[in-house]
């Protein structure tokens, strides 16, 4: 049995794909950091497969979140111990 929707991986590629007119507007010190929302999407690509989501857009942002919410807290961690 053929899966009937494009892989999560597939989708990101082409979302990625038509943001690129976006990501060209922006200015040069902004585009890496537009780059690594990307890579934070790919790193839970596995998770938001695994859900096979009808609208994989929310998957996308959700997984962008989720991996900021972390470096927040990896960072407020670091900043509570050198506090002390």
């Amino acid at each position: 049995m053929g899966r009937t929707n494009p892989t999560f991986r597939d989708f990101l590629q082409t979302f990625r794909s038509q943001w690129q007119p976006f990501r060209r507007g922006l200015r040069r010190q902004d585009k890496p950091h537009f780059d690594r929302l990307f890579e934070h999407a790919e790193s839970h690509a596995d998770a938001a497969g695994y859900m096979n989501a009808t609208d994989p857009e929310v998957a996308i942002i959700l997984s962008m979140l989720l991996a900021q919410e972390r470096e927040i807290r990896e960072l407020r961690t670091q900043l509570d111990e050198a506090q002390r």
